[in-house]
């Protein structure tokens, strides 16, 4: 139980990785607010984390729509009282190659991975401020790491987080709040369900640990970077890949 009282926000909640985390960070003792724009999956992942007894409520949100975020923010302060940690998780793909991609993909990337961070963030950072304490942990990747081809604009927001993770690092870090980002491989989600067997193959080719990555894998690396026994971590990329990258 290593999160026990502590009131947690986690974007994109509804299914995979943050619906992953919800159920762990709960399993742990954590209060939860889960916000994701799927609402029938949001409700759904509640039913879920009520029927372990956890103290939980659902926001249905597009972290792009500040509005929205504000009412996340307002959900968790009302019901609980103060925000322990932000999971920054919610995120989207619309891949395409450089030359053909539409200017309406990159927008629609850049404002939910990466100016939803931001505003998530921002609106979080002054009430942990405030407290004295907090963690701020962010949804990277191993492709704002290295680059893709098909993705400019996914690899463009995740770089973009990266950077931002390590900024918030300094500038919080002395107001008792610290920041960390996961940089997940290729994890089995239903962004990788529609990709062809034949590149996830390669993938686990390419991967030395001989398999995809599960959302558990990243969930319990969140839970990691959450708890105290992640006190003196602060600013770090944490690559939870298999050794993809190597």
């Amino acid at each position: 139980m290593r999160l026990v009282d502590q009131v947690a926000i986690i974007t994109g909640g509804a299914s995979g990785i943050g619906k992953e985390t919800a159920l762990l960070f709960a399993k742990n003792g954590a209060k939860l607010v889960i916000a994701d724009y799927n609402e029938a999956g949001g409700q759904a992942a509640l039913e879920e984390l009520r029927a372990l007894g956890t103290e939980a409520e659902f926001v249905k949100a597009d972290v792009s729509n500040r509005e929205d975020v504000q009412t996340i923010v307002d959900t968790a302060l009302n019901r609980f009282g103060r925000i322990d940690i932000l999971v920054n998780n919610a995120g989207i793909t619309r891949d395409g190659f450089l030359v053909k991609m539409d200017p309406a993909a990159w927008d629609q990337v850049i404002s939910i991975n990466l100016t939803g961070v931001f505003t998530c963030t921002q609106l979080v950072a002054g009430v942990m401020m405030q407290q004295g304490a907090g963690v701020i942990l962010n949804a990277a990747s191993v492709v704002g790491l290295y680059g893709n081809v098909g993705q400019t604009n996914y690899a463009a927001a995740k770089a973009g987080v990266i950077g931002m993770t390590k900024s918030w690092a300094k500038e919080l870090g002395p107001k008792g709040v610290r920041v960390n980002a996961v940089a997940p491989g290729f994890i089995m989600t239903a962004m990788t369900d529609s990709m062809p067997e034949k590149v996830l193959g390669l993938m686990e080719e390419k991967t030395p640990l001989r398999r995809l990555g599960q959302p558990m894998d990243i969930a319990k690396a969140y839970l990691f970077l959450a708890s105290d026994d992640a006190s003196f971590v602060n600013g770090a990329v944490l690559s939870v890949d298999g050794g993809l990258t190597l």
